[in-house]
C-alpha cells in the first residue's frame, strides 16, 4: 500500500543553523513531501557552509530562502510572509548558538527574525538539537533548554550516537523519519493526554525443548501501530512485546517477553495503575507441561515425539477481574465465523469492547481489516493502513472511556 499521507495539507517551514547535520535536512525534505507536506527552506549562513540552497530547492520544488534582505516578496518582507503561510516552523538542525539566539530574542539573521515574528497563537516552533556532546551538558545550553521549553517551544531530541567528532554521546540530531514521525504525533489530537496505557503485540513462544517451539504468525504490526497511535494521542504508554523485530515507536516504554507465562507476569502490576488494556498479542493458550532439558533427536526413527500440553494464564480474563480495572480491549484473530467467535469472547472474557480481524488474511501484511464488537452490535473498520486502523481504534477508545 502507498504511505499514509499524515502530513497532507500542512505546510511546515524547515530552518536550517550552521552544522555538519545538516546534511540530513535533504533526506527531511524528502520524506516531509513524501507524508504530504509542502516545505519552505530557510537556511543562515552557516548552514550554507554545509550544503547548498540548490540542492533543497531541487527537493523541495520551492525557491529557498537565505537573507532578510531578500527582495523577491512584494513586500520585502520574507520573515512575515514566510512565517504566516506555516503551519509550523521545524529547526533542523538547531545549533547551540541558534538556540541562544531564540532565548534572548535576538534577530540578525532571516531564520531567527522569522521566528521572532511568527504569531505564537497559531504557528508553533518545533526545534532539533545538534551539537557536540558537551556542548549539550554545557550548563548553558540546559538553561537555554529549559527557557525554550517554558516558551513553548517544543524540542525534538537530541539522540544519542556516534557524532561526527567521532565522539560518542547525547546530542546527535534525530534522523529524517523519526523528525517526521515526531512532527506527525505533533499534530494529533491528545485525545488520551493524561492517560496510562498498557498495549500488549506479537505472539509468545513457547518452548518444547532448547531449539524448538510453539508460535503463530503474529508479526506484532498491528499491536505496535496502536502503542505508536496511543503515544501520538498523548497518552504514556508502555508496550509487552513477544519475540517480534520491529523498531519500537519513539515514546514508548517497551517490554520484551518471550512466553505466555513471561507476557502475564509483565502486564499483570502493570495494568492496575493503567487506565487502558489493549490486548492486541497472539498468546498461546497451550504450553508444553515440562521443557525438554536438550533438542529432542529424531535419530532414524520414524515415530513422532509426544509430550503433554497445559493451559497457559488467560491475561486478559484476569486484567478483566481486577478491581478497580483498566478499560479492556480483547482482540479475536479467527479464521472463520469472526462475529460469532468475537462475541463468545467478549462475553467470555467480560470486557466491553472486541477488536476482530481474520488473522490467516493480515499476519505479516502492513494493511488490515477490523470489526469492533461490543454489547450493542458491531461496526465494521474498513480495510487500510495498520497505523491509520490504530488512530481509528483510538479515538474510538479515547470516546468511550470519556463517556
Amino acid at each position: 500500500m502507498s504511505q499514509p499521507q499524515d502530513l497532507a495539507g500542512k505546510h511546515i517551514v524547515l530552518g536550517l543553523s550552521g552544522g555538519i547535520a545538516c546534511y540530513k535536512a535533504a533526506d527531511l525534505v524528502r520524506v516531509l513531501g513524501k507524508a504530504g507536506a509542502t516545505v519552505q527552506v530557510v537556511m543562515t549562513a552557516g548552514a550554507e557552509q554545509f550544503i547548498t540552497p540548490v540542492t533543497l530547492q531541487a527537493l523541495s520544488g520551492r525557491p529557498v530562502y537565505t537573507s532578510q534582505w531578500d527582495a523577491r516578496p512584494d513586500n520585502n518582507m520574507a520573515h512575515i510572509n514566510l512565517s504566516r503561510e506555516a503551519d509550523a516552523i521545524l529547526v533542523a538542525p538547531a545549533s547551540a548558538e541558534f538556540m541562544a539566539k531564540l532565548v534572548h530574542g535576538r534577530a540578525d539573521d532571516l531564520l531567527s527574525l522569522m521566528c521572532l515574528a511568527r504569531p505564537m497563537d497559531r504557528v508553533p516552533l518545533l526545534v532539533a538539537p545538534a551539537m557536540n556532546r558537551e556542548m549539550w551538558a554545557h550548563p548553558a545550553t540546559q538553561r537555554n533548554v529549559a527557557q525554550l521549553r517554558e516558551d513553548g517551544t517544543t524540542l525534538l531530541g537530541p539522540d544519542v550516537g556516534e557524532q561526527a567528532c567521532l565522539e560518542f554521546g547525547e546530542g546527535r540530531m534525530l534522523e529524517a523519519v523519526d523528525l517526521r514521525d515526531e512532527l506527525v504525533a505533533f499534530f494529533q489530537p491528545k485525545i488520551l493526554r493524561g492517560k496510562r496505557i498498557l498495549v500488549t503485540a506479537g505472539p509468545t513462544f513457547e518452548a518444547i525443548d532448547p531449539v524448538r517451539g510453539i508460535t503463530n504468525h503474529s508479526s506484532g504490526k498491528m499491536g505496535f501501530a496502536i502503542a505508536r497511535a496511543a503515544q501520538e494521542a498523548g497518552a504514556e504508554v508502555t508496550l509487552i512485546a513477544g519475540p517480534v523485530h520491529l523498531p519500537t515507536p519513539r515514546g514508548v516504554a517497551r517490554i520484551d517477553v518471550e512466553s505466555a507465562r513471561q507476557m502475564h507476569a509483565a502486564v499483570m502490576p502493570l495494568a492496575r495503575d493503567s487506565d487502558v488494556f489493549v490486548a492486541t498479542a497472539a498468546v498461546a493458550d497451550w504450553r508444553p507441561a515440562q521443557m525438554n532439558e536438550h533438542k529432542i533427536k529424531k535419530d532414524g526413527k520414524k515415530v513422532a515425539p509426544t509430550f503433554e500440553l497445559t493451559e497457559n494464564e488467560d491475561i486478559l480474563a484476569d486484567v478483566a477481574r481486577l478491581s478497580p480495572r483498566p478499560y479492556c480491549v480483547g482482540f479475536a484473530a479467527e479464521s472463520e465465523n469472526l462475529l460469532k467467535h468475537a462475541r463468545d469472547k467478549l462475553q467470555r472474557k467480560n470486557v466491553p469492547l472486541i477488536v476482530g480481524n481474520l488473522g490467516p488474511a493480515t499476519f505479516g501484511r502492513d494493511d488490515n481489516a477490523l470489526v469492533l464488537v461490543d454489547a450493542d452490535g458491531d461496526r465494521a473498520l474498513p480495510q487500510a493502513d495498520k497505523l491509520t486502523l490504530a488512530r481509528q481504534l483510538v479515538q474510538e477508545i479515547a470516546r468511550r472511556i470519556a463517556a
